[in-house]
């Protein structure tokens, strides 16, 4: 059973004057009450999620939220901020007298952990092995994400984008 309560406070009588104006304010002896019913509002508007962009458009690409990349023979770091990003390009690899390999790896600032990796094995000069990827990774503080190519036969080429910041919250592409 629901119990009520009369609250007597100026504070709270300016605080909700001011919040919400549309109330007009209450006269000299009326009072505040709550209760201790929950009553649940939901509100189902995209303007509720914190945006007036749909979610789907939020996380299209732009000019200026694009990072480009291109790694050859050579590890880079890609990323090295917190969040959520999107990673997207192509790995090509031409399978000479050498195998080559391109690895995508997540580092915690201690070790390395591979999450995916593409090898050309060394059958002949004319194989060529070509792979899109489009994935998403979370960085924690200290993380990085980093790509190998191990040699000149070795390519990737793509960009980043960033998606969501560290607690998820979507980012604008403007």
């Amino acid at each position: 059973m629901a119990q009520e309560f009369v609250i007597k406070s100026p504070n709270i009588e300016d605080k909700i004057n001011q919040l919400l104006p549309s109330q007009g304010g209450f006269q000299a002896g009326v009072d505040f009450s709550a209760s201790t019913m929950v009553i649940p509002i939901v509100d189902l508007t995209e303007t509720a999620e914190g945006s007036s962009l749909r979610q789907d458009l939020q996380t299209s690409l732009s000019h200026r939220s694009v990072t480009p990349f291109s790694v050859n023979n050579t590890t880079t770091t890609v990323i090295s901020t917190t969040g959520y990003f999107r990673v997207f390009g192509q790995i090509s690899l031409s399978a000479a007298l050498t195998a080559s390999v391109t690895s995508f790896i997540l580092n915690d600032g201690a070790s390395d952990k591979i999450i995916y990796t593409l090898t050309s094995n060394n059958v002949s000069t004319s194989d060529f092995v070509g792979q899109n990827f489009d994935f998403n990774v979370f960085l924690n503080a200290g993380d990085t994400f980093k790509i190998l190519c191990s040699n000149t036969d070795s390519n990737c080429i793509g960009a980043s984008r960033q998606i969501a910041d560290i607690n998820g919250n979507l980012v604008n592409p403007l």
